[in-house]
């Protein structure tokens, strides 16, 4: 009989956001009358950019000719991707990347996942303390960790708490670590951190040698000229970081999937007796060997986005976006609950109110106000009694969602 791989029997119950749409179906189910409005999951709902809509257009022409005929492209991405990535989001910011440090590949999530599997079992993980599932969940089923506790915090990870006591930002572990996950902006707290932050942590890891692995699928949100969107933004931080970022939450690429991910190639680490070896040529082995790379179509998408037409519309999408934020943020406060995030951020982090857990207030929120968050303590120990909104459901609902909240 074959054997499972008994790390995902250490897992906590179900993954987060599919606990949330069963307990919304339930409810659904139980009320089919009832207008549910969602503020949890962070889908976007505007439509994509009318230069993207026909960039794809024209690339769905292509593979219905002979000469524009596209079979399986470079895993790595297209060039005139890459290129438009390192011109747009790098250069501008004075950093040089060569192609080869850039990989495309069809989502954020996946390449936060799947990162860790180039890095030693061994390895001391340092984990914020709420973060998005993914990282934890990835690192342990790969066995990188021991069981859960009682709190459902896994033994043989290092966690940061990011609380309102410390205004959501990590501490520097006191004990040592090889790999440091940072998400800036956060999710879910919407926590942003500015370059002194950034310097300190990457400081800290060329001292010890650690590796960030740095989550930035929401730069695009920033406006503050004194938050960087780069983690590169800081001196050193190529040698210590590899950066993820998406075209999700930038262009409204939920549905499209497309994203990439920076392996500088000055990134170092060791063998088990000491070698050094070149983090990049691992993740460019591990890239080919197991992604056949995104779709023509979907990158040439991508491409369009940093067209001068493609920067402001999807800068008039975002601003939508923001919108929400805003009003949410003014609304709730008005409302007497305490608030965090939703400033060069997309996501809303409240207290939950009269001392309630975060699923309670979950439950509550539902069935009195039919509105959906997401429960922090999804997120980890140190959410619970918080409870996360997104801004990107449409103006209409929000707005709606929020003069639900004054009957909660």
């Amino acid at each position: 009989m074959a054997t499972i791989n008994e790390n995902f029997l250490k897992l906590q119950a179900g993954y987060l956001f599919p606990e949330v749409s069963r307990r919304v179906c339930s409810f659904q189910a139980q009320n089919p009358d009832a207008k549910i409005i969602s503020l949890g999951i962070g889908d976007v709902t505007q439509p994509l950019a009318p230069v993207v809509i026909s960039a794809m257009k024209r690339a769905l022409d292509d593979m219905g000719t002979e000469a524009g005929f596209r079979g399986y492209g470079p895993e790595q991405g297209y060039d005139f991707l890459i290129d438009a990535i390192i011109e747009n989001d790098y250069k501008t910011r004075g950093i040089d990347l060569d192609r080869n440090e850039v990989f495309i590949s069809d989502g954020s999530k996946c390449d936060t996942a799947n990162i860790q599997e180039i890095f030693g079992l061994d390895d001391t993980v340092a984990m914020t303390d709420p973060a998005y599932p993914v990282y934890v969940d990835s690192n342990v089923m790969a066995g990188r960790t021991g069981k859960a506790d009682e709190n459902g915090q896994y033994d043989r990870i290092v966690y940061m708490p990011c609380t309102a006591e410390n205004n959501f930002i990590p501490e520097l572990p006191k004990t040592p670590v090889d790999i440091i996950y940072l998400c800036f902006p956060n999710n879910p707290t919407g926590t942003v951190a500015d370059k002194e932050i950034l310097s300190k942590w990457v400081d800290f890891a060329r001292r010890t040698k650690a590796v960030i692995l740095f989550d930035a699928a929401y730069e695009s949100f920033i406006t503050d000229p004194e938050i960087p969107h780069s983690i590169y933004e800081i001196d050193g931080a190529k040698e210590v970081a590899i950066e993820f970022r998406s075209f999700s939450k930038t262009a409204g690429f939920t549905g499209i999937r497309c994203a990439f991910t920076v392996v500088p190639k000055q990134l170092k680490a060791a063998t088990s007796d000491g070698r050094v070896v070149d983090v990049n040529s691992l993740w460019n082995r591990r890239h080919c060997t197991k992604f056949n790379g995104a779709s023509y179509i979907s990158q040439v998408g991508a491409a369009a986005v940093y067209t001068p037409e493609g920067k402001m519309q999807t800068r008039q999408i975002i601003d939508i976006y923001r919108g929400n934020a805003k009003l949410i943020c003014e609304s709730l406060t008005k409302l007497g609950y305490q608030v965090y995030g939703g400033v060069n951020a997309p996501y809303i982090w409240m207290k939950t109110p009269d001392g309630l857990s975060s699923w309670d207030f979950f439950d509550r929120l539902l069935q009195k106000a039919n509105v959906v968050g997401t429960p922090g303590a999804g997120f980890g120990p140190a959410g619970e009694g918080y409870f996360r909104l997104t801004a990107f459901a449409s103006p209409a609902d929000v707005k709606e969602a929020l003069q639900r909240f004054a009957a909660v």
